[in-house]
């Protein structure tokens, strides 16, 4: 087994084909490790000494230039690393957080947050409760992506109203408080409706 930690250069060639057959890769990781072999085929050090500086070991530069990558997807250009050398994530603009289900006897509810990056592309986080069962992610560069803060309120809004019409009538009363669902629910269609009203203006 080679070792990870690693300077890349002209040389590299048969360390990263080495790498990539002992190792079940996603398939970004495997593209980006065959970038470096297409550098060193055509002699290109500069772009071999770019990718080489998004980390010190396959992992890392694998994993930062690919987040990198994706954040250019929203318009994000920064490259800034964090003190453990992992690619920083970058902040959405225009960030909201609209709540579902909120009710006074149970403290709970669901949470759809949007944002946009740079150039205008959408994407939410979803964090959904049941009652006492529930999960969720934060916003992302590896969130869905949409044209607009409409586009995106409706896909997440249909994805939250699909988890709980699931739970409706569901026989775990301990992890799922129908009350909670019910309540979620009504917000979901409330907003639905808002969202419409708004497109007849």
């Amino acid at each position: 087994m080679i070792m990870e930690s690693l300077v890349l250069n002209l040389q590299s060639k048969n360390q990263i084909s080495d790498y990539i057959a002992e190792h079940h890769l996603m398939h970004y990781e495997a593209a980006i490790l065959n970038e470096f072999i297409a550098a060193i085929d055509n002699n290109d050090l500069a772009q071999l000494q770019l990718l080489n500086s998004f980390g010190d070991c396959f992992r890392a530069i694998t994993m930062n230039l690919h987040a990198y990558r994706k954040g250019l997807e929203f318009g994000f250009t920064k490259i800034a690393f964090d003190q453990h050398g992992w690619f920083k994530r970058p902040a959405f603009l225009d960030t909201e957080d609209l709540q579902f289900g909120d009710t006074s006897r149970y403290g709970n509810h669901s949470t759809i947050t949007l944002g946009r990056g740079i150039n205008h592309t959408w994407t939410y986080a979803l964090h959904y409760s049941f009652g006492c069962a529930g999960g969720g992610y934060g916003l992302s560069v590896y969130g869905k992506q949409f044209k607009s803060r409409e586009s995106a309120l409706t896909f997440a809004l249909n994805d939250l109203k699909a988890m709980m019409t699931v739970k409706v009538g569901s026989s775990d009363t301990t992890n799922d408080k129908q009350p909670i669902i019910l309540a979620t629910l009504r917000d979901i269609e409330t907003a639905i409706i808002g969202l419409y009203q708004l497109t007849l203006f």
